[in-house]
């Protein structure tokens, strides 16, 4: 390794360490030096910006938990997950994907269809309903689908962990039936605010950016034989539609939230006692490769 390296010469000094890594890990890392070199000289960063940087990324793997993802939301608020799902998920004709969240956890509950996933929380009752096709319009039988969402507060499970003593609530795992449908009951969810109390809130601050999220619900598809999708549905007349923080929102998974009178019938043909909304959807699986 050379010695008595300048601004011009430490950057390839530092690209020639990886001469060694596998193919692709050589890549990436070469071009992360460079843009993270360039990115030093053209803000001619200073000293006291580096430390608080490093102390900023410190505390962010500090109030990171595994129902807590920090990292995550970072990722989220400064554009970046939004632009590897585009770089890595054209379309092609089936449902557009969108980002997986910091809220998706893998300790939820298999429910059949019809199930009530609310876990008891209070709020207006959603009946989901849902199909699952491949790009010809055929059913997917057998598909899992992983579905979470807030609750009528705007708060996820985990956020209220203490007040439902750990339980899962307002997800699942469901499976398509014969003809690719699922269907499940659980409450309205109401738009809310990214965390704002830990260091990505202190980036919303200093932008003057709103932290909102408009009304959604999560799904995250797996069947044999078809690329995973995991995409959202956004309540189309939510007020905070076109001013999304993490810029997940797309027009192709907009949709109504259609509203009830008490004594309605559910999708299901029983009869609801108070007012409710129902959302109905096709997701189109994506072919596998």
């Amino acid at each position: 390794m050379p010695i008595d390296l300048t601004e011009a010469t430490i950057t390839a000094a530092v690209q020639e360490t990886f001469a060694q890594a596998g193919d692709r890990q050589r890549e990436l890392f070469r071009a992360l030096v460079a843009h993270l070199h360039d990115f030093a000289r053209e803000t001619r960063l200073t000293d006291s910006e580096w430390f608080t940087a490093v102390d900023f990324l410190e505390r962010v793997g500090r109030i990171s938990s595994p129902t807590r993802q920090e990292f995550v939301l970072l990722s989220d608020i400064l554009g970046l997950s939004v632009l590897v799902d585009q770089i890595n998920h054209a379309d092609g004709g089936s449902t557009e994907s969108t980002l997986l969240g910091p809220f998706f956890v893998e300790e939820r509950p298999r429910v059949p269809a019809g199930a009530d996933i609310s876990g008891g929380v209070s709020g207006t009752p959603l009946f989901v309903t849902g199909h699952v096709v491949d790009l010809d319009g055929s059913p997917i039988a057998g598909a899992l689908v992983d579905t979470w969402h807030s609750d009528g507060e705007g708060c996820y499970d985990v956020q209220r962990s203490e007040e439902l003593r750990g339980r899962p609530a307002m997800r699942g795992l469901l499976t398509t039936d014969a003809e690719g449908r699922f269907a499940y009951r659980s409450v309205v969810p109401r738009y809310y605010p990214v965390p704002t109390d830990g260091p990505c809130g202190e980036i919303l601050r200093a932008a003057g950016r709103s932290p909102m999220r408009p009304q959604h619900l999560h799904f995250r598809f797996h069947a044999a034989g078809f690329a995973p999708l995991v995409t959202m549905l956004y309540r189309r007349d939510c007020p905070y539609i076109e001013h999304d923080a993490v810029f997940g929102v797309k027009s192709s998974l907009s949709v109504d939230f259609v509203s009830h009178e008490a004594g309605g019938s559910a999708p299901d043909g029983t009869v609801v006692d108070v007012p409710f909304q129902t959302v109905e959807w096709t997701f189109v699986l994506p072919a596998a490769g």
